[in-house]
């Protein structure tokens, strides 16, 4: 469940005007709105948490925290005002602090105990400022610098406030306040060059320094892509550089290596993704990161840990080590100067081990606990975690299994017990559920010691206790407003006639609406609204407004009765199915409140045709597809950036696939069976052209419907060589006279005609054309694979075969508009019937006129 923090600026600063007109702040809240927006169109949005923090002092500066609900913080959000000084410092500290609430009672820090990547709370901290000066009330500040003193107990467990999980980035409003009339850079957005920066770098984020309302659009687009679910590591390089790879990945001692010059890869600061489980949605581990120091017993504190682990990595190259049915985790990096290095090195058989110093108890290093290998694609670069010290623990366990049969002698207990005494504490646990997955024997004792001291542990307990505490008095505070200063109240006196007169008309009002006293006709001017007419009162009439029950006459107390428990159940309604008035009576502000409309929604089911085009989640615009450069939506056409065009895996570069054609021939094959079972196609060769699976067969004798809703029954005839067919009928409407046709032994003329039939126009022809051209496009959009209206309507054209002909190819491109593959290969064989029944009426048309 990721975790959205925005840190809104209230400084008076944010109160300056760009060149449209518009405030900082107003600009904040609108790019807060529209990030919302465009994560809402991810389907794991379902899940996220919101929460608002401004520059106010704390506790007052939350606006929005764990409790509260979307439409609280978007009502928080609109109503904050840009007042205060620049007090970043204070405000990022209340917003770790903010984030960091709960880690100590759920243990999701794991002190002592080692780092587990898939214990996370991943959150993403979003500030937008415009980068000014800080201040505060006794000085101007140069740089930032957060609060040491925290609050929250158990903040001196960890070194900085903020942890792996956590990532900040800042958008820095530098709009300019005079338009510019240099042309815009298009291009990537730069870093800014405020103290926030050095901030962003620090915990994995990043800073973009916003000069154009299109690049603060870009910028929202790239920080949707930042939502992920990771932790960040420093990755350092131990020992010398590796040797030199030539081009055909080999290794060449002859080309130079400088071991000694630094380089980007040899230390690079960045995020691992930890993907969820695809069943439960959860993360699911097994192994540790190991911490940086071996507990012990009589150690009387933890040593305060640093956010982001210190992972070394040897440059030797090894053989990945894996055994059968030992669990393993596999995190992948984030692009990076190192991933680049490993991947252009194009060794996807060989690791480098990692290790993280001070882990052992008998060596400064430590023991390997897992490796980096580029994949096999040589797409990306992988980190695998281990047992520690695996290459100890895998040929043990493999001789156990594969030589001992699971029945291990003296040597190997021997063997295995040193290999214990190497292990750190927290590791048994992991290895003793490991070994019981495997199905080996209970190698460990049952008395398992964590390695923390009594006092270590009593201490973590209390800190949890002392957390609960400040975590409901955090809690409580969210929302106040923070006290008033009280200054000299000041008495006016020179507006007291004023406020007497208004006192006297007020009780003057309040007792004509009480009924006491009725406004008299000769105080309304009639004259001034002519025409209307004013109602006189009816004096027998008395407003209900029973203050005492006594005061109701005996003959309107049921019916006075029954209007009090309408009023108090709100059961009346005087239309049948007519809904609450505060169903329909919904505030401006709450109309957007789309992520509380999400989580009452049940979860999606799978597709049902996989081979189809995953279909984005576009609130408001269903139709809308994914496309490159320029993204347009209906409510934001400014939003600027690529989109990546996702290949279905197996899908071949070929218009149709093997697959595929495998698909067509189970469709002919169907079609087939149905025609040696009595059951008839559509009629037409349009229809003929569509497969019996795609269309909407109606009663058990499958008799295909072809209802068409968009056409009366007056129009939708088929058309034969230019003639109209009405349906239920055996005459041919319209046609030239020329010779009679025979058809067994019966002959048809041509100028003969009912007397009721309806001759259709040329006009009238051409605007059912144009209905059906319309129809057509709805159809084609429609997702699904039921193609029967598609060819109905194709069938229903008005005009000669060429008509037919031009309205099949405009379906085609129509459907090459929405990559309805399927779709356009039958339309291109009702295309070739068109083709050839066009060649065959040539052909009987020059006979007729020869028999003639």
């Amino acid at each position: 469940m990721p975790i959205l923090l925005f840190l809104i600026d209230t400084s008076a600063s944010m109160n300056q005007r760009t060149d449209l007109g518009t405030s900082y702040l107003d600009i904040a809240k609108g790019a807060v709105e529209l990030f919302l927006k465009l994560r809402a169109r991810d389907p794991a949005s379902r899940g996220d948490r919101y929460m608002l923090v401004t520059y106010d002092e704390p506790p007052y500066c939350i606006k929005a925290g764990w409790k509260e609900n979307h439409a609280t913080f978007m009502n928080e959000l609109k109503n904050l005002q840009a007042s205060g000084l620049t007090t970043l410092g204070q405000a990022l500290r209340s917003s770790f602090d903010l984030l960091n609430l709960n880690r100590l009672i759920s243990g999701i820090d794991n002190y002592g105990q080692g780092r587990n990547p898939f214990f996370l709370e991943p959150s993403i901290l979003i500030t937008i400022t415009d980068g000014n000066k800080l201040t505060s009330t006794a000085s101007v500040q140069e740089e930032l610098h957060l609060p040491l003193n925290s609050p929250l107990p158990g903040s001196e467990l960890t070194k900085e406030p903020f942890r792996w999980d956590q990532r900040l980035f800042a958008l820095v409003l530098r709009l300019p306040g005079v338009a510019s009339s240099e042309p815009e850079q298009l291009g990537s957005v730069p870093t800014d060059e405020s103290a926030i920066t050095q901030m962003c770098e620090v915990t994995g984020g990043r800073s973009y320094c916003v000069r154009t309302q299109r690049m603060l659009n870009q910028c929202l687009e790239s920080l949707v892509q930042k939502v992920q679910s990771g932790v960040v590591i420093n990755f350092e390089k131990a020992g010398p550089d590796p040797l030199p790879v030539g081009e055909d990945g080999l290794m060449d001692p002859c080309r130079p290596s400088n071991s000694f010059a630094s380089q980007p890869w040899h230390s690079c600061h960045k995020l691992i993704y930890v993907r969820p489980n695809s069943k439960t949605g959860v993360p699911v581990g097994h192994w540790p990161i190991p911490e940086s120091f071996w507990p012990e017993q009589n150690l009387p504190s933890l040593p305060p840990r640093t956010s982001h682990p210190v992972v070394r990595f040897s440059c030797v190259d090894c053989e990945p080590m894996v055994i059968d049915k030992l669990p393993f985790d596999k995190y992948e990096l984030e692009p990076s100067p190192l991933t680049q290095y490993i991947l252009e090195r194009k060794s996807p058989h060989t690791c480098w081990q990692v290790f993280v110093t001070s882990s052992g108890k008998y060596n400064e290093l430590g023991y390997p606990f897992g490796y980096l290998k580029a994949s096999t694609t040589l797409t990306c670069v992988n980190l695998f975690v281990m047992p520690y010290n695996y290459p100890v623990l895998l040929p043990l366990l493999d001789d156990l299994f594969k030589v001992h049969k699971l029945k291990p002698n003296m040597k190997w207990r021997q063997a295995f017990d040193s290999y214990l005494k190497t292990l750190p504490p927290y590791y048994l646990i992991p290895l003793k559920k490991a070994l019981r997955m495997m199905g080996a024997p209970n190698l460990i004792s049952d008395n398992l010691d964590c390695g923390l001291s009594y006092s270590v542990i009593s201490y973590l307990k209390k800190l949890s206790q002392q957390t609960k505490l400040e975590s409901e008095r955090i809690l409580a505070s969210v929302g106040k407003k923070p006290p008033q200063e009280i200054g000299i109240k000041v008495k006016n006196h020179s507006g007291g006639g004023m406020l007497l007169a208004h006192n006297k008309n007020f009780r003057k009002l309040l007792k004509e609406i009480i009924g006491e006293a009725a406004p008299r006709l000769t105080e309304l001017n009639t004259k001034e609204f002519a025409g209307f007419q004013v109602g006189l009162l009816n004096k027998d009439l008395k407003p209900q407004t029973y203050r005492n029950a006594y005061d109701i006459p005996r003959r309107g107390l049921l019916d006075q009765l029954t209007r009090m428990r309408s009023n108090l159940l709100k059961t009346r309604k005087f239309i049948v199915g007519q809904d609450e008035d505060s169903l329909h009576s919904v505030p401006v502000a709450q109309m957007g409140n789309y992520q509380e409309y999400l989580k009452m929604l049940a979860s999606p089911l799978r597709e049902i045709d996989p081979d189809q085009p995953k279909r984005l989640h576009t609130f408001g615009n269903p139709f809308k597809q994914d496309k490159k450069g320029m993204m347009i939506d209906e409510a934001d056409e400014f939003v600027v950036g690529p989109q990546n065009k996702v290949k279905r895996p197996g899908e071949p570069n070929s218009p149709m696939s093997s697959k595929r054609r495998r698909n067509a021939a189970v469709v002919r094959d169907i079609h087939e069976e149905k025609m040696e079972n009595g059951q008839s196609p559509a009629d037409g060769f349009l229809s003929k052209s569509a497969p019996a699976e795609f269309m909407n067969v109606a009663g058990d004798d499958g008799i295909i419907s072809n209802q068409l809703d968009s056409l009366s029954d007056d129009y939708t005839g088929l058309i034969k060589d230019g003639l109209i067919h009405k349906p239920g009928s055996s005459t041919l409407l319209g046609g030239s006279k020329t010779c009679n046709l025979s058809v067994d032994d019966q002959k048809i003329t041509s100028s003969e005609t009912e007397p009721n039939s309806v001759q259709i126009t040329p006009a009238m022809a051409q605007g059912i054309n144009a209905d059906i051209k319309h129809q057509l496009m709805k159809e084609v959009r429609k997702f699904g694979r039921k193609y029967e209206r598609i060819f109905n309507l194709l069938e229903e054209v008005q005009g000669p075969l060429e008509m037919k002909k031009q309205f099949v190819e405009f379906t085609i491109k129509e459907a090459a508009r929405f990559k309805r593959r399927v779709l356009i290969q039958y339309l291109e064989k009702a295309l070739e019937k068109i083709d050839d029944h066009h060649l065959l009426n040539n052909v009987n048309h020059v006979n007729s006129r020869s028999s003639c």
